[in-house]
């Protein structure tokens, strides 16, 4: 609305009111920092293997040998789910026989941890999974918990949302296009008294306002962001897009256990590394297109990711190096999206289309769990379904509009256009119609 930032051009641009207006919307997500992340310890899963009780007879060999091994990473460990059958090896013990000498041990019969596990704590004294036994046969209980945890912070964020409400004015702009323009008054008089400026006499024309068809009051619901062809395309390819930026943020972040060194090292790293990310964000919204940012990130993020596996096993520095990198790129991504997702959809459904997306992306934190657990099978399997899956967004990225520099949209109908496959006219391949007018064939090309 050209005739909004026009007429409220007098408050400033970062004047106290601003700064307050910021401050609060900050505020209310600084609980969810406390939190967001906790669980990467209270549900680590500690190294762990299954419980010999004191009460079985074994001679200290026997008890040093009562877990088959596995080859893990070119190693021989422990088995995590698996012991001697200890009804075996309490009768080779009493028998005086050694084990890998008497005794055959790649023989002798398995059994599952009936007493329960033994687990390390090395790192962590207690986490739920030690407490609830969330492993081996019950190991998916462990991301199910966590994705309850992001179900909770789901919650959490709607309350508090709520309650920073109660003290944040509503937006003058969505009233005006609510047709509310004495309530619109009085914000902006109230944010001119803030910053020091006195308002003019008269703020908005009746009859200018008449003109842009402000004055005139419609109702919006959600399904508003699927009525035209237009926003339902934008509103899938936004789900698409937070959905994908939050399942590489939370599933990196939740990994941090799996990567080599110490956690707590690690964990503080991966968030130092979110400052220069949050930094390079901000420069790209001020000098470089909201598409190409976005895509640039993403593209940072997912093609690292897939270089994990191409990393030698005993170059363990270089692969938490390309975790962080990785990390640092969707981080920036994740703050842009925000900005971008505004600046796409009219003052109309703005925040409902921010919503939805912002659900989408709760989504992807609940369901981030699940690819971390993949890891199980193969180590590197979550990063290259988390890579593939963000270098395909940062392809679906480039088909959004672009809205750096553009005014923002008040209705619907002035929601730019998004991108598509462009059918363009060759001068190497016509074809002639019966009538006589000339039919080019096409060739396919990405809009800028």
């Amino acid at each position: 609305m050209s005739l909004y930032d026009d007429v409220t051009a007098f408050l400033g641009e970062w004047g106290p009111f601003q700064r307050l207006i910021f401050f609060l919307l900050s505020a209310s997500i600084i609980p969810n920092g406390f939190t967001g992340l906790s669980s990467v310890f209270l549900t680590a899963i500690p190294e762990h293997r299954c419980r010999v009780p004191d009460t079985v007879n074994l001679s200290s060999a026997w008890r040093n040998h009562s877990i088959p091994l596995e080859t893990k990473d070119g190693r021989q460990v422990p088995q995590k789910c698996r012991r001697y059958r200890l009804a075996a090896i309490a009768n080779f013990s009493a028998l005086g026989l050694e084990p890998g000498v008497d005794v055959d041990l790649e023989q002798l019969e398995q059994e599952n941890c009936l007493d329960g596990w033994e687990y390390s704590k090395d790192v962590f004294l207690s986490t739920i999974v030690t407490e609830w036994d969330l492993v081996c046969k019950d190991n998916w209980k462990g991301p199910f918990t966590t994705s309850l945890f992001y179900v909770g912070v789901l919650l959490g964020s709607f309350f508090s949302g709520q309650l920073s409400d109660r003290f944040i004015p509503e937006s003058p702009r969505w009233l005006i296009s609510q047709g509310r323009i004495k309530e619109a008054e009085v914000i902006i008089r109230r944010a001119a008294k803030i910053n020091g400026i006195v308002a003019p006499s008269t703020i908005f024309d009746p009859d200018e306002l008449q003109d842009s068809d402000s004055k005139t009051p419609q109702s919006h619901h959600i399904y508003d962001l699927i009525r035209t062809r237009n926003i339902r395309i934008l509103t899938i390819m936004s789900i698409i897009l937070w959905l994908t930026i939050s399942v590489g943020y939370f599933g990196l972040s939740l990994d941090t256990p799996n990567l080599h060194g110490n956690i707590y090292m690690n964990s503080f790293l991966l968030a130092a590394v979110e400052v220069p990310a949050y930094v390079l964000a901000w420069l790209l919204l001020q000098h470089v297109s909201r598409r190409y940012s976005m895509a640039g990130a993403l593209f940072l993020g997912g093609s690292v990711l897939l270089l994990m596996q191409l990393v030698p096993s005993d170059l363990l520095f270089l692969s938490t190096t390309l975790v962080m990198v990785g990390k640092f790129g969707i981080t920036s991504a994740y703050s842009m999206v925000y900005v971008y997702t505004a600046e796409l959809y009219p003052t109309v459904v703005r925040n409902m289309g921010v919503g939805v997306s912002s659900t989408a992306a709760r989504l992807g934190s609940i369901l981030s769990p699940y690819f971390v657990y993949l890891g199980t099978y193969n180590r590197f399997l979550p990063y290259v379904i988390m890579g593939s899956l963000t270098i395909l967004t940062a392809i679906i990225t480039l088909f959004f509009p672009e809205s750096s520099g553009a005014s923002l949209p008040d209705q619907i109908d002035q929601m730019q256009k998004v991108k598509k496959i462009k059918r363009r006219q060759t001068k190497n391949h016509k074809r002639m119609l019966k009538d006589g007018k000339e039919s080019p064939t096409v060739q396919k090309s990405t809009t800028s």
